[in-house]
């Protein structure tokens, strides 16, 4: 199928660039405002797309993927992540799905890092008392944190990102530990000077910091719950960039609030957008508007992966980025 004449329908607005160069390529309608489509709008897209680029915030599952036309064989998602789509019931349809992996590793490496850094040395406490007014000037007991060498990192998913992350600890300082689906290759360990747990419990009742980077499955949801957060030191911070779904939120923020856990550096969200207004309110909890991936560079990457998946399935070839159920 010649790429002008495919119809290309993208959910949300995306870099300028990306859009100017899916225009030159394809017969796309792209999103006037940026906010996300609503069911039927979706739904309206599907039936009349033969591709339909879409982003984490457009939940597609099997009722809505009921009502795609016959035209629709590619949904071209614009992030790493695919459970907002039912793959299943898409696949059963004869809808390929396609995501953009790997584009996002480094940036949200570095957001792992700069949370760490906030949390550890309360920059946000910091921040609001320069700011207030109320700061009377240095004092050598005022806005205490802690050092980062020497403590002991815990990840928590030793993917891509983990690794990033690893290599950037390491030149802090920090001893890296990790608890993954499957050990590493031993020559990988060797590099990344990595400890592994077999045991998710024993390593997250022995770390400093412990740090998400799983994707969210079935398997995963509340994989950090109220009995597995209470085996965590007091003194422990938690920084989460992956899925909000991993981590029991209430149970966490209980604990902040009594001191259980000394601090959170939170970037995404059980219930998305939806913060617990809970969590709001505590000091020690740091909270970004899911900010991980938010470079320039790393958007139009993005985006260049989802025309190189598009331009492949038009020319009749399999997608590079085909999500498969392995995957899963």
């Amino acid at each position: 199928m010649p790429g002008k004449h495919l119809s290309v329908v993208v959910t949300r607005r995306l870099p300028e660039v990306v859009e100017t160069r899916l225009k030159e390529l394809f017969d796309v309608q792209l999103r006037d405002d940026d906010t996300p489509m609503t069911t039927e709008e979706l739904a309206d897209a599907m039936a009349r797309a033969d591709v339909l680029v879409s982003t984490i915030t457009d939940q597609i599952d099997a009722k809505l993927l009921g009502r795609a036309g016959e035209k629709l064989k590619l949904i071209a998602n614009y992030g790493a992540g695919v459970d907002n789509i039912d793959v299943a019931t898409a696949r059963q349809r004869g809808i390929h799905v396609s995501n953009t992996p790997g584009v996002m590793t480094e940036d949200t490496a570095d957001m792992v890092m700069a949370l760490i850094l906030a949390v550890t040395r309360r920059m946000a406490e910091g921040m609001q008392l320069a700011k207030s007014g109320d700061w009377s000037g240095w004092s050598p007991t005022a806005m205490l944190g802690g050092r980062l060498r020497g403590r002991r990192l815990g990840i928590l998913g030793m993917g891509r990102i983990g690794q990033a992350v690893a290599r950037r600890a390491a030149a802090f300082g920090i001893q890296v530990h990790y608890h993954n689906r499957k050990r590493l290759r031993p020559e990988v360990e060797e590099e990344l000077d990595a400890t592994y747990w077999e045991s998710l419990d024993q390593m997250v009742a022995r770390v400093d910091i412990l740090s998400i980077n799983c994707p969210h499955t079935p398997s995963t949801f509340h994989l950090l719950n109220a009995r597995r957060l209470k085996l965590m030191k007091p003194d422990a911070v938690i920084v989460n960039t992956s899925r909000g779904e991993v981590i029991d939120e209430n149970a966490l923020t209980r604990m902040l609030r009594t001191g259980e856990i000394a601090g959170a550096g939170l970037d995404v969200f059980e219930r998305g957008h939806e913060i617990n207004p809970r969590l709001k309110e505590l000091p020690n909890a740091i909270l970004l508007p899911h900010m991980g991936s938010a470079t320039i560079e790393g958007r139009i990457e993005m985006g260049e992966k989802v025309i190189v998946n598009i331009k492949t399935f038009a020319d009749g070839h399999r997608p590079p980025d085909l999500v498969v159920p392995s995957m899963l």
